[in-house]
């Protein structure tokens, strides 16, 4: 039997597949490309240039017919395309992005998160132990070691590593430890992990220094263990997520204000100050310290003296809103809503949201002619906004008084003189903002914070803490539960009925 040299060419071709296939199977299963592998993949290269060679007339008046050219046109088109997607997924696995379409951007990293972690200047490791791997921890460490080479982060099985478990203190499946340095912390999640917990972690294992923030008493000040609605345990929870440390003062008790005090905080007396303890605060100022006063309507510090030296005047009267923009969260015209922020690292980045003030008093700058201390307005309600001396609570209507119109400030900033470092203060006309019951709505407790960071010279700290989703449920009342199956039952199926009846009758 006499074979031609297409048949040989075939033949061959075969061979040299076989070989090529068999080659690329072995690699597959072993993981590495051993001898043999080898051996079959240069010999079945090599023997298909053979069959190339042997068989070259019989592919050239192949390629000359009219349907192979054709085919050869849809090949060519498929592999361009085939070409395009796999360009495509390459740059998409070596470039990601992702696409956040929450309103509230839950699954981007806060202003906060980026500002921390692209400041890093050192190695942070973070470790989950647990013996499954987790999507939603992976995914949330790209995002965090996209902003910085500094960031390392896997998942350790403490059974099988348990030296490794030892090394970090971990103790309990589902612990993520945040390490730098010789500083482990243990970020406190329990399976999903957040934002919230990963980022004060990192700012608690590269910090180096821990400050104090002080809260006065013996006014009536709000406690910071109190976890009511009025009280300010929250903010003190978060105060410490921060890294800072947190007492209570008393200033007649004490003899003064401690020296390792970075921030004292008044929040909301309902007693004034006595005179020596004015001089108390002057005193802790001149030594470049920084207070935050947090001061309700109704009531009176006594701290007129000192607030007028730093050209800050304290309103005796009651703000409330005539705009209607309270509605937005549920609130009445006594309830101001903020959405014009001053020029201030403290409200940096709060354009486009809002904070408010449960029955608030006027702060403002005194004499606005004065270049010194350096006073900033950072809080302007609206133009429909105003004043009166006090809060009658029997009245049902509050009329807009024009002579008492807005905008109005609500709160100041303060640079002033002291030694070693610039003396700072902020002045709120409100308490009730800051208390567990309104801490977490809005940007609120961003603004304590940020007044915090700003006044304890910690500004790396000042920014857009992590989010929590917005509860968008819909309450509805009985009357419209029932027209609302009225319109599901009998209204939709209706016209769906009559829409069929007509078009049957236009055509029949």
């Amino acid at each position: 039997m006499k074979l031609d040299r297409n048949e040989i060419a075939r033949f061959i071709a075969t061979i040299a597949i076989a070989m090529l296939i068999a080659s690329s199977i072995r690699y597959y299963i072993q993981g590495e490309l051993l001898t043999f592998s080898k051996i079959l993949l240069i010999g079945g290269g090599m023997l298909l240039l053979v069959a190339v060679v042997v068989g070259f007339q019989g592919l050239l008046r192949y390629f000359s017919k009219r349907s192979t050219k054709q085919g050869s046109n849809a090949l060519v088109i498929s592999l361009a395309v085939l070409a395009i997607i796999v360009v495509a997924n390459v740059i998409g696995y070596r470039h990601p992005k992702r696409i956040d379409l929450t309103a509230e951007k839950l699954y981007t990293l806060s202003d906060q998160s980026k500002q921390i972690v692209q400041n890093l200047k050192q190695d942070v490791t973070i470790v989950r132990f647990d013996k499954a791997p987790s999507p939603q921890f992976d995914d949330l460490m790209s995002e965090y070691k996209h902003l910085s080479p500094h960031i390392q982060a896997r998942t350790v099985d403490p059974n099988q590593k348990p030296e490794v478990a030892a090394e970090f203190g971990a103790k309990s499946l589902g612990d993520v430890i945040v390490a730098s340095g010789d500083k482990k912390i243990d970020s406190g999640a329990r399976g999903e992990v957040s934002e919230q917990d990963i980022t004060p972690a990192i700012i608690k294992a590269t910090t180096t220094k821990v400050k104090t923030v002080c809260f006065l008493t013996g006014h009536g000040e709000r406690s910071t263990t109190d976890s009511g609605g009025e009280g300010f345990s929250q903010i003190d929870d978060g105060l410490k997520k921060e890294n800072y440390t947190t007492k209570t003062v008393n200033l007649i008790t004490d003899g003064g204000i401690p020296s390792d005090c970075a921030v004292v905080v008044d929040a909301g007396p309902e007693q004034g100050f006595l005179p020596q303890e004015v001089s108390l605060i002057a005193k802790y100022l001149d030594g470049g310290g920084g207070v935050f006063l947090l001061l309700n309507a109704e009531t009176d510090p006594k701290l007129g003296d000192l607030l007028g030296s730093w050209n800050i005047a304290l309103g005796d009267n009651v703000v409330l809103d005539a705009s209607g923009m309270g509605q937005l969260i549920g609130a009445g015209p006594a309830i101001p809503v903020v959405v014009d922020f001053g020029d201030s690292p403290i409200t940096k980045g709060f354009q486009r949201s809002l904070t408010f003030f449960p029955l608030a008093r006027t702060v403002s700058i005194a004499d606005k002619n004065k270049t010194t201390p350096t006073v900033v307005e950072l809080l302007k309600t609206t133009a429909r906004s105003f004043t009166v001396p006090k809060l009658d609570k029997t009245t049902k209507e509050i009329s807009f008084n024009p002579a008492t119109a807005g905008p109005l400030s609500l709160g100041v900033s303060a640079n002033g003189p002291g030694e070693p470092r610039a003396s700072r203060m902020v002045v709120i006309g409100n308490a009730a903002f800051a208390e567990n019951a309104y801490a977490s709505k809005m940007r609120n407790g961003d603004l304590f914070y940020n007044a915090v960071d700003w006044l304890a010279a910690d500004e790396n700290l000042i920014s857009i803490r992590p989010k929590s989703q917005t509860n968008r449920s819909v309450n509805v009342t009985q009357s419209q539960t029932a027209l609302l199956k009225w319109v599901d039952i009998i209204f939709i199926p209706g016209i769906v009925i009559i829409s069929g009846i007509y078009i049957w009758w236009k055509r029949r």
